[in-house]
């Protein structure tokens, strides 16, 4: 719930704890010149999770994703985006990758975040395939450790959590 303060609205914790779970995802997207070949492609030899939601749009459902922001060189590259997927053992799914027909373009290298190879799709799509370094899932770490002491207590909603006090110049303009 909002408070006023003065002329200012003030959110209370339990009102932002709501407000940062609105984004539940992120949606990407492959512009293709052969659209039907490149859903087929994902769908039956990279074997991506998903369903038809009509008039033949495969949408690919993932249960995890992560997104990251890059710092451009060259300012014309602004705005571009990038679509890559990744995996616990970059070795053994690019050997079931091929062993389906997948032609890969380069070799696996380390990349520092990473070890990284890329594939062709149909239409015109190159793809980045990365076994990372660091550990995926850190974010939702924190929401499952919740969820597992929400378990734990007899599915009991937790304690809210305490309200934040407020700095020290905020309390003497309340008390002005």
């Amino acid at each position: 719930m909002a408070v006023s303060q003065g002329s200012r609205p003030v959110c209370s914790p339990d009102v932002f704890m709501v407000a940062t779970r609105m984004i539940r995802g992120i949606h990407g997207l492959f512009f293709s010149s052969n659209p039907e070949a490149t859903r087929r492609f994902f769908k039956n030899a990279v074997k991506l999770p998903g369903a038809d939601i009509g008039e033949g749009w495969w949408i690919f459902d993932f249960a995890e994703g992560d997104m990251g922001v890059h710092p451009v060189d060259d300012p014309r590259q602004a705005g571009e985006h990038d679509v890559s997927f990744y995996c616990d053992d970059i070795h053994g799914t690019v050997a079931d990758l091929k062993s389906r027909g997948v032609r890969f373009t380069k070799p696996v290298e380390d990349h520092g975040y990473g070890l990284v190879t890329y594939f062709k799709a149909p239409g015109g799509i190159t793809v980045q395939l990365y076994e990372p370094h660091y550990q995926k899932g850190k974010a939702s770490a924190g929401r499952r450790s919740a969820k597992k002491a929400q378990a734990s207590k007899g599915g009991r909603a937790a304690a809210k959590p305490k309200k934040a006090s407020r700095p020290a110049a905020a309390k003497s303009r309340a008390s002005r």
